[in-house]
């Protein structure tokens, strides 16, 4: 088949940039998050591009994810949905995704700009300060026309980039009720901190239609304190978000959650028989002096992960070419791979 997976996010343009620790305590921000812009922020973009070390690279956590799971799958094998501006920027965009062989099915507009995102790097941290600009004009219509809605047809897995969820909660939805209906595989990312703890709602239903959800550990704590439970344990976590409402009982959910070199965690609850079954999957070893930047290990991840379960590989299987794609990620520059390609074994 095809395509088999569909991605959907918010494609953006990364300025990364090295920066000191004061300028992030400039802008109130944390050394490793993720925010929307406010008006205070507003200046970043334009010191980031006078920024001497600034990198222009292909980013949006969904569409680096989706150029993660092609890095290892067969060719024409993700298609990727999102939301540009018509300018040199989605440009960009569009020759790293054909570059690295993902169907881009854009939503252009004419009035937004492509959308920024500022990834402030200090050390093996990153501060991610997005505008989301086009991106967050992504419509369902989008997906509903014909020649698109084929490729959502013929596609048997989907994912969603967290971030998507404060845009355009209706494409997930229309997404989510198609893999319901067709008993096909969908899989979420909790993407940041702030995604459980401003959009708990969009988020709550979202889920009801995932059979996978991925998020760390700073992502798991952030769902933990927005819905009430009293505990920092990532199992105890994983199994509360594994056990949630769902609208296709056909198939289990697996909830997967990182924790930078610690040990990742897998809970999968089944319905049927009211059980947990609970994994931990040690990390790739990596010696810190072959660390180039952490900025896009997650989507690495997810990306390993997804390549995986679209090839029907085991559970334990996906998680390690997850973790072994975003080993090799992070010896690159942001969120990008080695060329040639490198194959996993």
């Amino acid at each position: 088949m095809s395509f088999p997976l569909v991605a959907l996010g918010n494609p953006l343009l990364d300025l990364q940039v090295d920066v000191e620790p004061s300028y992030l305590e400039k802008y109130s921000l944390k050394a490793n998050d993720a925010i929307l812009i406010e008006e205070k922020h507003l200046p970043i973009f334009k010191e980031s591009l006078e920024n001497p070390t600034v990198k222009s690279i292909a980013g949006g956590a969904a569409q680096n994810a989706a150029r993660g799971a092609q890095y290892i799958l067969p060719e024409n094998s993700v298609v990727y949905f999102g939301s540009v501006g018509k300018d040199d920027y989605s440009k960009l965009l569009l020759e790293a995704n054909q570059q690295a062989g993902v169907k881009s099915l854009y939503q252009f507009q004419d009035s937004y700009e492509t959308g920024k995102c500022a990834a402030l790097i200090t050390g093996h941290n990153r501060s991610l300060v997005t505008d989301l600009a086009a991106a967050n004009h992504f419509t369902p219509d989008h997906l509903q026309n014909p020649e698109n809605w084929e490729f959502v047809q013929n596609a048997k897995f989907f994912y969603i980039g967290g971030f998507h969820l404060t845009v355009s909660p209706d494409a997930i939805y229309l997404l989510g009720q198609h893999a319901a209906d067709e008993n096909k595989d969908f899989s979420l990312n909790l993407s940041a901190p702030f995604i459980p703890e401003f959009f708990k709602d969009v988020l709550d239903k979202s889920i009801t239609f995932a059979n996978y959800v991925i998020g760390n550990e700073t992502e798991a704590a952030a769902y933990a304190k927005s819905h009430g439970l009293e505990t920092q344990d990532l199992k105890e976590i994983a199994k509360y978000i594994a056990k949630e409402p769902k609208v296709n009982s056909q198939k289990d959910r697996t909830v997967i959650i990182t924790h930078g070199l610690e040990p990742t965690v897998a809970v999968t609850y089944s319905s049927e028989s009211d059980s947990f079954v609970i994994n931990e999957y040690p990390v790739h070893a990596l010696e810190s002096s072959k660390i180039q930047d952490t900025n896009g290990a997650g989507d690495a991840f997810a990306g390993g992960l997804l390549a995986g379960l679209v090839a029907g590989d085991s559970l334990e299987s996906s998680i390690d070419k997850g973790q072994w794609l975003a080993k090799l990620s992070i010896q690159e520059v942001g969120p990008s791979f080695p060329y040639p390609k490198q194959s996993y074994a």
